[in-house]
């Protein structure tokens, strides 16, 4: 049976004022012990360290890795202190800023660890392993997170990439205009069966978004260079994709109404992406991201967007963390730089 808008199934777990509490000093705590988010020493011990979050957490998101619940879940009710986090900056490339917010960047990828190992993109937000979501003004009108005027289409989080994240998780800080993000998942099986056949495919074409491309990150080195270049390598040797793979009964998805297209000579293809959007298209619906709300989507069961907003540009936009998850860290060696980088590229 088709799921609807009214019946998709999403799990909120609220936090208690106890359970708020707890985190909240687990994560100041972390903060004053580590450096940084990117810092190694951090990245080793994060599983025995989200070990101190609270337990019926760590049950609830145990259920939601092993597909137990629905394509994404929320987290809410922690506790965000205005204040100490400071005003939504003005652009991600800010090396001066001091990050006060690290206290939420160490609690996402305690969470993370809980569904897998966290890893970033160097072609992305210049290699940060934590990324801001904010509105940046030069990208206003841009197709990108950091957009505003343009609203983002239903897509599966780098989607052309073939190390692309099991999980995303998205970390409201701040959000006075309860600005959602957009989420689809719907049952393909409801589709006819030679659509079907087609969207298991490889039959549809697809590229990078423009986060990953040298004109929105720094290059400045020979090092920065030979990154974009694998990536251009890498999207230029993409050829044709398919919409659905894995289970017959249960597809998984990849799927970006942008950045992903049908041959025009093959009109199968267009009409069944054509059923694919429509389908998912029904099948959306808006996500609170309140301050203290957590967003964990499986990026290979939903797609995920935002409607396009008014930014201010003045310290009180909306700011969200994003942190990618794979459930296996080894198949992407051959981008990483040794064993224990978490950057792709």
């Amino acid at each position: 049976m088709t799921t609807t808008p009214s019946t998709l199934p999403l799990t909120e777990l609220r936090l208690s004022p106890d359970e708020a509490a707890e985190t909240a000093r687990l994560a100041l705590e972390l903060a004053r012990e580590y450096p940084s988010a990117d810092s190694g020493s951090l990245l080793q011990d994060l599983p025995l360290l989200a070990a101190r979050l609270p337990e019926r957490v760590r049950r609830f998101l145990r259920a939601f890795q092993l597909d137990q619940a629905g394509g994404y879940c929320t987290i809410s009710g922690h506790l965000v202190d205005d204040g100490r986090i400071g005003p939504t900056p003005a652009h991600w490339r800010d090396e001066q800023r001091v990050h006060r917010e690290l206290p939420e960047e160490i609690l996402v990828l305690l969470y993370a660890s809980l569904l897998g190992e966290p890893f970033g993109w160097a072609t992305q937000q210049d290699g940060h392993l934590v990324n801001d979501v904010f509105p940046v003004k030069e990208y206003e009108t841009l197709l990108l997170g950091t957009g505003s005027r343009t609203a983002l289409t239903l897509h599966t989080e780098d989607a052309f990439h073939p190390y692309r994240a099991d999980y995303i998780i998205l970390a409201s800080l701040r959000n006075p205009d309860r600005v959602p993000v957009v989420v689809a998942e719907a049952d393909f099986t409801s589709l006819p069966e030679d659509v079907l056949d087609v969207l298991f495919e490889h039959r549809f074409r697809i590229i990078s978004d423009d986060s990953h491309l040298p004109h929105n990150n720094t290059v400045s080195t020979a090092e920065d260079r030979r990154i974009f270049d694998n990536i251009s390598r890498l999207i230029s040797g993409l050829g044709l994709v398919p919409v659905l793979f894995g289970s017959r009964t249960d597809p998984l998805l990849c799927f970006d109404a942008t950045h992903m297209s049908p041959p025009d000579d093959d009109p199968e293809a267009v009409r069944a992406f054509a059923a694919a959007h429509e389908l998912l298209t029904h099948n959306t619906r808006p996500c609170a991201l309140d301050a203290g709300t957590f967003v964990f989507l499986n990026n290979h069961r939903v797609v995920h967007g935002r409607s396009s907003f008014t930014a201010r540009y003045d310290g009180t936009d909306r700011w969200l963390k994003r942190v990618n998850v794979t459930h296996d860290l080894r198949k992407s060696r051959s981008l990483r730089r040794s064993v224990g980088a978490r950057l792709i590229g």
